[in-house]
This record gives structure tokens, C-alpha cells and sequence, in this order.
């Protein structure tokens, strides 16, 4: 089995390599593609343009070319994957945390680190809340990304943490963690139960979809 990741940050390797020694996932299972020149396009023309989303959907193609899953972990980029079409599942890490955090119920508090995912990691939760009964609130965390592409990731990490336990303290039953780059923070979240990380999300999801697709499902 190989699942691939393509990332716009290199830290998000270690993330996702954590996340999947978590899950009991084998090493020689999970394969990364970095391309932050995606996310620093997406950042300049603020959004996700029609080249953009060309110059991601052909690095996706590309890559399920050689894998039995590849997963998008940047939200940013997240709208690309809509409308392909292949053989290998092309799955959106923030999809997955949409569709675990809505199950459930309840108040659900979705945090952004970057500003450019507010709009469509919104689009994506509130879809997938339309079919429960959950309510989804989805904010930006001010000065986080700052912190992050400063190199700061200690201070970025807390940063999130307290979004994360003020959100809770405002009601909230669910707190999601829309970056994977924020995964992180969930251990030092005090204020209630840890957040939901795409890192686990996105990877339960294309284990799920490797095992029960064609090659290995009934």
C-alpha cells in the first residue's frame, strides 16, 4: 500500500508521519510530495486562482499515478480536488476533518490559521453539517501564520491551544483544527477534550478508502 501526501509546507511531513505511527501505519507506507509554491501563489493572488487550481490538479494527477491514495493536506488548495475524476481516490485531508467533526452534533469550532481557507474550509463544513444537526463556526486565529512562517512554532502552537480552549469556553462541543500544521496544539489544548486534526482525519479516510476500494474491498 502507498498513500502520498502533497503538502505546501515541510513540516507538515512530520506531522503526517506522527499522525500515521499513531495509527499503527506501517513506514513504508505514507509518501510525501513539499510544494510550497502552491500555497505561496494561493497567498499572493489571495485565493485559489484557475491556474492554481490547473498547477494543483496536475501535481495531484501526477502523484496517483504511483500511489493507492493520495491525500491534499493544504485547505487552501482544497477546491481542486472537486470534480476530478480517477481510478486512485484524490482525497482533501480537510473534507475528512469536516465530515468526523460534524458527526456528532453539537457546536462545532472550526479554527484557521491562514487566512486564504476561511472561505472555502467554510464552504466545506458548512456542507457537510447540512446533513446533521451540528453548527459549525469557523474562525481565523489573527496573527498565527505570522508566527508559523516566522519559524516561531512554539508560539504558534499556543496561539492555536488558546483559540482552541477560548472556543470552548464559548460552548463549543467539538473544536476542529482546519491546517495540519496546527495539529500540534491539540495536547495542550486544557479547556476541554483535544481538537480534531486533519492529519488523523485525512489518513483514516484514505486507509478506508484503499481497503474497502477495488483492489482490496469486496
Amino acid at each position: 500500500m502507498r498513500i502520498t501526501c502533497l503538502h505546501t509546507a515541510h513540516s507538515n511531513v512530520a506531522v503526517f508521519d506522527a499522525a500515521a505511527e499513531a495509527l499503527g501505519v506501517a513506514p513504508d507506507v505514507l509518501r510525501h510530495e513539499v510544494r510550497p509554491d502552491l500555497l505561496a501563489a494561493a497567498e499572493h493572488a489571495a485565493g485559489l486562482t484557475i491556474e492554481l487550481t490547473n498547477a494543483t490538479t496536475s501535481a495531484l494527477l501526477s502523484l496517483a499515478r504511483e500511489a493507492d491514495a493520495v491525500l491534499l493536506t493544504c485547505s487552501t488548495l482544497g477546491p481542486a480536488v472537486e470534480g476530478l475524476s480517477m481510478n486512485t481516490p484524490i482525497l482533501r485531508t480537510d473534507e475528512a476533518l469536516a465530515i468526523a467533526a460534524v458527526q456528532a452534533g453539537g457546536q462545532i469550532a472550526v479554527l484557521c490559521a491562514v487566512e486564504t481557507t476561511l472561505e472555502p474550509t467554510s464552504r466545506l463544513f458548512h456542507r457537510a453539517a447540512e446533513r446533521s444537526n451540528a453548527s459549525v463556526s469557523v474562525q481565523w486565529v489573527p496573527g498565527a501564520w505570522a508566527l508559523f512562517k516566522a519559524g516561531d512554532t512554539e508560539a504558534y502552537l499556543t496561539t492555536i491551544a488558546n483559540a482552541a480552549d477560548r472556543a470552548y469556553a464559548h460552548g463549543a462541543s467539538v473544536v476542529a483544527l482546519a491546517q495540519a500544521s496546527m495539529s500540534g496544539a491539540a495536547t495542550r489544548v486544557t479547556a476541554g477534550p483535544p481538537p480534531l486534526t486533519s492529519a488523523t482525519a485525512g489518513l483514516c479516510a484514505a486507509l478506508h478508502a484503499v481497503l474497502n476500494g477495488p483492489k482490496h474491498g469486496r
